[in-house]
């Protein structure tokens, strides 16, 4: 990865926030981050990278921004921009610019936007997702992405949200989709981004230390640490590694601490709605040896709360682990997933263990049909290839 790639993934959600925050627009916002990077990737390799990154870009974006308002002066709402002198691309430090993304993220997430588009443009403004892997994670063709995405930024625009965290009292109601936004990030970064996982528990510890009394921010922190804990022992030679083969020595002992202690007070708040059953669920996968009868039943429970098809997909896997690969191959295919390769890529695991070669080979064909990610397909591959064997 080139040094401007990796500044990307970990500086394009606080650039953003802090032009948002400074300009009140978010397509004016994006454009002039989108040139600011431009402009580095022809600058940087000639020159050199700035001592500070972010400071150089959220300057030089502001700058351009600046350019385009005296340009257009038809955008009279933005004309008290015009009396911010212009700062020279390294004059600003980077500690002098505010870290607004929990601001943004709440505006992302305001009530008015349905929450699909409240996730998206997160995932967009945030994580610096693109269109492609925004749809991807909601299972919708691109196009429609994109549509849902302008739409959404045009409802801000419109219905003048303001850019705020807002008040307390309002707070709770509005922990629901900010919850949910962070979650996605996170699943984002779980299948191999691990910047946008660790971007996802900063959130999250801010969200928890913003609000201690709500259960559900303490109990999703406990689900992302306890799962990322594994992270460095999930993929080992380019592919990923099954939870009994993984080298516990890799997981982050004290991560699991910490999420085993965020998920201790979420249920001393009295937390049982659906983060704390996941973050239990995660609990009992870092247990040696994990509880799988447990985790089925957790699993069961969270799928009646939520309804999600998806939950019920890892019911089964778990059943499988616990011993009844019958009962869970019956339970996968009643499931309307035919798009989700983790669908086809379980069957394909449960055909195997009921010595059904031919049937696996074609469900494993189907999820690599649907496969994205590298690491998954290299498995898939390596898995189909032994029943060759």
């Amino acid at each position: 990865m080139t040094v401007l790639e990796q500044v990307f993934r970990d500086e394009w959600g606080r650039v953003l926030a802090a032009l948002i925050g400074f300009l009140g627009d978010f397509e004016l916002a994006e454009e002039a981050a989108q040139e600011a990077f431009a402009i580095a990737a022809e600058r940087w390799p000639r020159d050199g990278t700035p001592a500070s990154p972010r400071a150089w870009l959220v300057t030089t974006a502001r700058n351009r921004a600046i350019d385009r308002i005296r340009r257009e002066r038809t955008l009279a709402a933005k004309t008290r921009l015009l009396d911010v002198p212009e700062a020279m691309e390294d004059e600003v430090d980077e500690t002098t610019i505010p870290d607004e993304r929990l601001e943004l993220i709440f505006t992302c997430c305001h009530p008015s936007l349905a929450l699909d588009a409240q996730v998206a443009l997160t995932l967009r403004t945030l994580g610096g997702l693109t269109t492609e892997e925004i749809a991807r994670a909601f299972l919708v063709p691109d196009e429609t992405m994109a549509k849902r995405l302008v739409r959404a930024k045009r409802k801000i625009q419109a219905a003048a949200i303001p850019f705020r965290v807002p008040p307390e009292h309002l707070l709770p109601d509005r922990l629901a989709a900010v919850l949910a936004v962070v979650y996605l990030i996170f699943n984002e970064g779980y299948g191999g981004r691990g910047d946008l996982a660790a971007e996802a528990i900063r959130l999250g510890r801010a969200l928890a230390e913003l609000m201690p009394d709500e259960p559900d921010a303490q109990a999703l922190l406990a689900l992302m640490l306890l799962n990322d804990a594994r992270r460095d022992a999930r993929f080992a030679d380019g592919t990923i590694v099954l939870l009994a083969e993984q080298d516990r020595s890799l997981w982050d002992d004290r991560q699991i601490a910490l999420g085993r202690a965020a998920l201790d007070r979420a249920l001393a708040l009295g937390g049982r709605d659906a983060y704390v059953l996941q973050a239990a669920i995660a609990a009992l996968h870092v247990e040696e040896p994990p509880d799988w009868p447990q985790i089925a039943a957790l699993y069961g429970e969270l799928g009646r709360r939520t309804g999600s098809e998806v939950v019920t997909l890892n019911q089964a896997a778990a059943m499988a682990e616990a011993g009844d690969a019958v009962a869970a191959l019956a339970l996968v295919d009643g499931l309307a997933l035919d798009r989700y390769h983790y669908l086809h890529a379980t069957r394909a695991e449960l055909l195997r263990r009921l010595d059904r070669p031919e049937d696996a080979r074609a469900a494993y064909d189907r999820a690599l049909e649907l496969v994205h990610a590298d690491e998954e397909r290299r498995f898939l591959e390596r898995r189909r290839a032994e029943l060759d064997d």
